[in-house]
């Protein structure tokens, strides 16, 4: 499965070794596809350079070798798979369109909540719970 991760999910494995770490984890030994774009790593290490300390970003030095990372294009973010996002969540379920991933996973429940479980664009949103059922079991 390719998983596109939203930067919310990258700061939490970063962070700390908890729940989100240790599902990444899992998913890489089970041979999944972990995808991102340029837009959601800046997102990510923006908010951890702000936020956290420099093992985390440490962590996400270390974790991009394991991802697909793809060029940002904010392109297809206005599309009508995208348009029930506000507007600067868009370019993630775009780029996880844009990259043919299967599923997008994120913590973001204010944002996102209202597509988990339903599919945009061949893309089926999860939360992290959600992602662990689908492709852990």
């Amino acid at each position: 499965m390719r998983i596109f991760l939203d930067a919310n999910i990258i700061f939490s494995a970063a962070k700390s070794d908890g729940a989100v770490r240790q599902l990444l984890t899992l998913l890489l030994a089970d041979k999944h596809v972990l995808c991102v774009d340029e837009y959601v790593m800046n997102e990510a290490r923006r908010n951890l350079t702000a936020k956290a300390a420099p093992a985390a970003l440490q962590f996400v030095d270390a974790m991009t070798a394991k991802l697909e990372i793809a060029a940002a294009r904010i392109g297809g973010a206005n599309s009508p798979d995208t348009a029930w996002l506000p507007e600067k969540d868009r370019p993630v379920l775009a780029a996880a369109i844009r990259l043919r991933c299967d599923a997008l996973v994120t913590g973001d429940i204010t944002h996102f909540g209202a597509g988990f479980g339903k599919s945009f664009g061949g893309v089926v949103i999860y939360s992290p719970r959600l992602l662990a059922d689908a492709a852990l079991a």
